[in-house]
């Protein structure tokens, strides 16, 4: 792919995220005005309790949404990307490597207590096998 098509390319994939960035804020913008008016409304002409409020509910839910698929997750930037994921198999082989070393030292270290073959373990048993239930 030559500069002038990748530079294209990136013009469009950054042209849609600022639509897409443009329509959150826009949704934003509604909700936090209907929301006013809502709390007006319920202030002028009920008790105050709140009642009027109930619809901003699962609308608030559906900005919350809205806000993740355009932003993603908040605290979450570059978790569970390909980069991420090479990231930790890296560091879990790393760990993994170094328990494998750390149980091999210990083996090497007691050599005498390497585990007993079926043959020993038959040789040292104790028991009479009328003994066992």
């Amino acid at each position: 792919m030559s500069k002038e098509n990748m530079n294209d390319v990136l013009y469009e994939e950054a042209r849609k995220r600022v639509k897409k960035k443009k329509s959150f804020y826009g949704h934003l913008g509604l909700f936090v005005a209907v929301g006013v008016f809502f709390l007006l409304l319920d202030f002028t002409t009920n008790d105050g309790n709140g009642d009027v409020l109930i619809p901003m509910i699962p609308w608030s839910l559906g900005l919350t949404l809205h806000y993740i698929s355009v932003f993603g997750l908040p605290f979450t930037k570059g978790v569970l990307t390909e980069d991420w994921e090479d990231r930790e198999t890296a560091a879990e082989m790393r760990k993994l490597g170094e328990r494998f070393e750390t149980k091999q030292e210990k083996l090497d270290l007691n050599n005498d207590e390497l585990p007993l073959k079926l043959r020993e373990i038959e040789r040292r048993r104790n028991y009479n096998d009328s003994d066992l239930v």
